[in-house]
């Protein structure tokens, strides 16, 4: 029974990672699967693996091609990454953490003809934290040079190498901007090769949600439309205004078009999903549909069938599933 639910343990973990032809042959207590890329089957010895290292031993046999075996050479390979909280169909258990609304940190091995994800988990014995920490650490942290006497715009493009839009995860750098754009920098990051920075306060802001956003729906590798500032620590933040100001109605239109677009991509990989659609004044609104249960993104407002309530009206209804993007559980209408 011990055999057996340590070869179950590990079936499971490897249908987890993608694999779906692992199977379990208890004569020769081993569990055989073909790789991905390969034609050949693998044969995993299941009396070589511990029973608290199976994800190690699992994560080192699915490695990708060319990945570094070892810690020693992956870590100067290794490169962060920002994109949506929901990571594409086509990449398995990727390494990843939540730093923003809608987006989360990933690593990559930055080899030169490709960049592969890191896998959670990566088998090279060090934590997660180290990992993220040495992928941080690899960025150049460029500083620029000289300064300007009003507010500016200043565009970083990503030659493939650079990884501009990733200095936003890097504390202090945005910051470290203000002399070069005339003010506290405000940052746009609409998809992977294009960095936006100008001052807040400036008249450039409008023009630049406006772009960021046109950037953003029509690329294939969109990140965000949002603005994002520096907070007192020098972490980057939602850029955020008071009521009132000439930005208000820019910032919830950004907000609310990256929540549409984050939910949308986890929709397509969760049943239940409900949708999200953004009003003409700017809100957002959750359709319940009228067969069932659903499982809500955090709205303005729900409409189910003819009628419109405001999320507070059902939030003592609403069960969270820790999800990310967070969801909330809706099973009956009041």
């Amino acid at each position: 029974m011990a055999r057996a639910r340590l070869a179950g343990q590990v079936v499971k973990r490897l249908r987890r990672a993608g694999v779906s032809d692992a199977r379990y042959h208890s004569a020769s207590f081993t569990v055989r699967f073909v790789r991905p890329g390969d034609e050949e089957p693998t044969v995993l010895r299941l009396s070589e693996v511990r029973r608290g290292g199976i994800d190690e031993a699992v994560a080192g046999l699915l490695r990708a091609p060319g990945s570094p075996a070892t810690w020693a050479e992956a870590r100067p390979l290794l490169r962060p990454v920002l994109r949506g909280a929901t990571p594409p169909a086509d990449v398995s258990a990727p390494l990843r953490r939540a730093v923003l609304p809608f987006l989360a940190e990933f690593v990559v091995v930055d080899q030169p003809d490709t960049m592969t994800f890191v896998s959670a988990p990566h088998g090279w014995g060090v934590t997660d934290d180290e990992v993220f920490a040495a992928a941080r650490a690899n960025l150049s942290g460029a500083k620029l040079l000289g300064a300007a006497d009003q507010p500016v715009v200043v565009q970083f493009v990503d030659d493939g190498d650079a990884y501009w839009t990733s200095h936003l995860l890097l504390d202090g750098w945005l910051a470290g901007l203000a002399e070069q754009v005339g003010g506290s920098p405000v940052a746009f990051a609409p998809e992977r090769g294009t960095l936006l920075v100008t001052a807040d306060g400036s008249d450039h802001l409008p023009e630049l949600f406006a772009r960021a956003e046109a950037i953003f729906l029509r690329s294939p590798r969109a990140i965000t439309p949002m603005a994002y500032a520096s907070d007192e620590r020098g972490r980057t933040v939602p850029y955020s205004v008071e009521p009132g100001s000439p930005f208000w109605t820019c910032v919830r239109r950004a907000e609310a078009v990256l929540a549409s677009w984050g939910y949308a991509r986890q929709a397509e990989q969760l049943p239940l999903a409900a949708e999200l659609l953004i009003t003409p004044d700017g809100r957002t609104l959750a359709l319940w549909p009228t067969n069932g249960p659903a499982l809500l993104p955090k709205a303005d407002e729900v409409q189910y069938g003819d009628t419109v309530v405001s999320w507070s009206e059902l939030s003592d209804r609403l069960t969270a599933q820790g999800l990310d993007p967070e969801r909330w559980r809706a099973d009956c209408w009041p």
